[in-house]
């Protein structure tokens, strides 16, 4: 399903069912989370989560403007994975902001060599920020958009039960994970 003004509720409509929700939604995302070691999180998106993000900015923003709802639509529905990928937003977190502000100036490309490995299959490396440059010659983001585009062959065996690693091969953030099965059961939905 993709997202359409038509399928955004109102501001009274969305109050109502985000009270009823909210914990559900919230454990969707937190299933759709993978941490690389100590300070990346691959938040990996879905139709459910980015529609909660738009109507959460929606809420916020009291925003109730035709054009207003569609500029969020546009911005964030990109977003969705369409069959034949996965979307994340990366999250380099660091707590301590110092500590933050010096990794960010050695993480620089981190972006470009975060991949995804299919058992069998060649890495597949993220396509990253496809909406905005997100990085200086000083210093990279804090979060990053990824998308990772699989071939025929690799959604197959996605879905037949190989394995599958998160990894990066950045030469300051060097490592790489097994996707865990219940997050993983819930990636497969996203593949055609």
């Amino acid at each position: 399903m993709s997202i359409t003004r038509e399928n955004i509720m109102t501001l009274e409509a969305y109050s109502k069912y985000r009270k009823e929700n909210k914990a559900d939604i919230m454990a969707h995302r937190q299933l759709r989370s993978v941490r690389l070691g100590e300070h990346m999180n691959m938040q990996f998106e879905s139709e459910l989560t980015i529609r909660y993000q738009i109507q959460e900015i929606l809420r916020v923003e009291k925003q109730f403007e035709e054009q207003g709802i569609q500029d969020e639509i546009e911005s964030y529905a990109p977003l969705v994975p369409d069959g034949s990928n996965w979307k994340a937003t990366m999250l380099i977190e660091y707590t301590d902001v110092e500590e933050r502000k010096i990794a960010l100036t050695k993480l620089i490309g981190i972006e470009d060599k975060t991949y995804i490995e299919v058992e069998g299959f060649k890495r597949v490396y993220a396509i990253s920020d496809e909406d905005l440059e997100r990085e200086t010659d000083v210093k990279t983001s804090a979060v990053h958009f990824c998308r990772f585009e699989f071939n025929e062959a690799a959604r197959k065996a996605i879905k037949y039960g190989a394995k599958v690693l998160l990894g990066c091969d950045h030469p300051n953030y060097n490592m790489s994970a097994v996707i865990p099965l219940n997050q993983l059961e819930s990636l497969r939905e996203d593949l055609n």
